[in-house]
């Protein structure tokens, strides 16, 4: 895992993307990118692209800070549904290539503004937790038509106008006092996360997205829990609909530690890395494939300037990925139209592997690990016929050997 890029805290004051409520960024000024051939991006490696918004990770403020009537931002922990009822199910929630549920990562809050149907707009992140699935989510992609590959990493985008069933009109209160309007569906037990549509046959409490998160739940807890439930009811002559205490969702082991996704403008931070372009020069005499080396090394450069940074955002007509290695990224014909509206996709954000160090990945050869995975949406950002619509991302791991 890249643990490399990785230092002590920047201090520097932080604005939440809520706050920011992160647009289409019309009113912003960007330099444009010089959008020739590769070799010429090459000798321009140096010349400052578009700035972007960085964002960190910190602990939650208050328990309440994440609940999904403040629209937040976050990683880890489970997903703050944009919209609580009609949640992706059957094999969207599932990993591809294993057929394990997915585990949540991250979601950002991103509204635009010229629509009003993406008044409220939320990007979800999921994966799995396979480094062994990831490597060969790598290679689904490289195919001819990569919306059919088999996928390890799914995004989905979910967006409502402001006026609409499941909140307020008017902006939270953020004091602890905003309510939801309505209820949302019932979670899985053990993750807390997909949609729990199976019921535990004993209890009549417990719920549950798989048959496999059942069964580990059943061995890890819940076959203690469910007897002392039964036992309960049986006390109290009441029915299971009358039992008040709730079954613990999200178990530890089953999610990644929760943080709170704040932000910051990449042109606050210092720029002076002179140590960083001396590792570069330092890689280039050891590294055959100079392309290569000199991406990666103005990568670190870039990402020095907050080696704190988990992603990078910047969803604008001439934005794109900074990439660690030239090898492995996408052509045009690469990234997939989108599959509800046949719009093109663009980049909107890129994950970068920093966030491992947050989520305590270990660092093995088994373990999860990535040099970044940028992801793209739909351009219309359109008002498909799912509440979730599911958008692609290209994922570049630290060696791109097969």
């Amino acid at each position: 895992m890249s643990n490399e890029l990785i230092t002590n805290a920047n201090n520097v004051s932080l604005v939440n993307f809520t706050d920011m409520r992160i647009s289409s960024r019309e009113d912003e000024e960007f330099e444009e990118f010089d959008d020739e051939d590769d070799d010429e991006d090459e000798e321009d490696e140096d010349e400052e692209q578009a700035p972007v918004m960085l964002a960190f990770v910190e602990k939650p403020k208050h328990e309440w800070s994440l609940l999904r009537q403040l629209f937040p931002s976050k990683a880890g922990g489970t997903p703050a549904w944009l919209n609580p009822i009609n949640l992706p199910s059957g094999k969207s929630c599932l990993c591809d290539i294993c057929g394990e549920p997915l585990r949540f990562m991250l979601q950002a809050y991103a509204p635009l503004f010229e629509k009003e149907s993406t008044f409220h707009r939320t990007l979800f992140v999921f994966m799995c937790t396979s480094m062994a699935c990831l490597r060969r989510d790598q290679h689904e992609q490289w195919k001819r038509h990569p919306e059919k590959g088999s996928r390890s990493i799914k995004v989905f985008r979910c967006q409502l106008p402001r006026h609409n069933q499941f909140y307020s009109s008017e902006a939270p209160k953020n004091n602890g006092s905003d309510k939801p309007l309505g209820k949302a569906a019932p979670l899985c037990s053990w993750c807390g996360t997909w949609k729990g549509d199976k019921v535990c046959s004993n209890c009549k409490r417990a719920r549950y997205c798989s048959r496999m998160h059942q069964a580990t739940h059943w061995s890890s807890t819940h076959k203690t829990q469910c007897r002392t439930i039964d036992l309960t009811l049986q006390a109290s002559n009441s029915g299971p609909t009358n039992y008040s205490e709730d079954i613990p969702k999200a178990v530890s082991n089953a999610t990644w530690p929760e943080y709170e996704i704040i932000n910051e403008d990449e042109s606050e931070f210092d720029s002076d890395v002179s140590n960083i372009k001396s590792y570069g020069r330092a890689l280039r005499n050891d590294n055959e494939d100079e392309g290569d080396t000199k991406s990666w090394a103005y990568f670190t450069q870039r990402i020095a300037r907050a080696p704190e940074q988990v992603l990078r955002y910047s969803r604008h007509e001439t934005s794109k990925p900074l990439w660690p290695m030239l090898s492995g990224r996408p052509s045009n014909a690469d990234i997939p139209k989108c599959s509800s509206c046949g719009s093109d996709r663009a980049f909107e954000f890129q994950i970068l592997p920093q966030l491992l160090h947050y989520f305590a990945v270990e660092n093995d050869t088994n373990s999860l690990d990535w040099a970044t995975i940028a992801v793209y949406t739909c351009e219309a950002s359109c008002d498909g016929s799912l509440a979730y619509e599911e958008e692609f991302c290209w994922v570049q791991l630290t060696s791109q050997s097969t």
